[in-house]
């Protein structure tokens, strides 16, 4: 089987968001699933790409292990890949238009093939160039790793987000983040760079000192670099009863009041598609 049809508009540039952290735990694939959903159900055709060797898409999204030939490993090792996208359909009796290319275990593999990879930085950039996704938004979850798998994602990105846990050992590590991002710019001469949206606080708990005290520092510290704060994704332990089932929180629960805190995000999201399609239409 092919890749299914998107709606993919050759008006409209293609948005590909890399949801990065340098930390375990930091609600990347949690973000990324709620992401996928939303803007699928505001009739964006979305595609997700989990390169996270743990495969976490596969349970936040209900999908069965997949084969070695249906991953997205395959797609980067395989010198004769022909374009054919192991795309499978996510929660198809809510949304039409979601789909995710799975991760597994093979990506470990992976690393060292781009490592010895004449274009190994590339090596996405380079597929998605030559055999296109239809989809009009396509986001990277990436593993909580600085390193050659996160590496292909900012290559591909024309977006970036930033989920960092509302606790000291995080925001510390966010400025580490920052430091390797610029580098990695730099090194790579990616023009354009990819756009950082913002950061975005996730398991947030109003009831915490230290949450609330961290949550005021952000934005000044964020500030001189121009980098926005989300609104704080709030902590609620719905959100792992709902990956257990392997739904987004708006269709295992969807009047919890949780679900309203990733409209910012989704707003920013879809003025961003505005914005591109009407640089596209001012050039054309």
């Amino acid at each position: 089987m092919g890749q299914p049809p998107g709606r993919f508009d050759l008006t409209m540039q293609q948005l590909r968001l890399a949801i990065l952290s340098n930390a375990g735990g930091s609600g990347k694939t949690t973000l990324t699933t709620h992401l996928t959903y939303l803007l699928a159900k505001a009739r964006y055709s979305v595609v997700t790409i989990d390169l996270d060797p743990q495969g976490s898409i596969n349970l936040f999204c209900g999908l069965e292990r997949p084969t070695s030939e249906r991953t997205i490993s395959k797609v980067l090792c395989d010198d004769k890949f022909n374009g054919r996208w192991p795309l499978v359909k996510l929660w198809e009796d809510q949304v039409k238009n979601a789909y995710a290319i799975q991760g597994d275990l093979g990506l470990v593999k992976s690393i060292n093939e781009l490592v010895l990879h004449d274009r190994g930085a590339y090596l996405l950039s380079d597929r998605l160039s030559d055999y296109p996704l239809e989809q009009d938004v396509v986001i990277f979850d990436c593993p909580a790793t600085l390193g050659p798998l996160t590496t292909i994602a900012i290559t591909s990105a024309t977006h970036i987000i930033i989920p960092i846990q509302v606790e000291p050992k995080s925001t510390c590590g966010a400025s580490r983040l920052f430091e390797w991002l610029y580098e990695r710019f730099t090194t790579l001469r990616l023009k354009p760079q990819p756009k950082i949206l913002g950061i975005v606080p996730l398991q947030y708990d109003l009831n915490t000192a230290i949450h609330r005290n961290l949550l005021k520092q952000l934005p000044p510290m964020l500030e001189p670099l121009g980098i926005p704060c989300f609104n704080p994704i709030r902590y609620s332990k719905e959100f792992k009863n709902a990956s257990a089932m392997g739904l987004p929180l708006h269709l295992y629960k969807g009047k919890h009041p949780a679900c309203q805190d990733f409209n910012e995000v989704l707003k920013t999201l879809k003025a961003e598609l505005v914005e591109e399609q009407q640089q596209l239409w001012a050039a054309g």
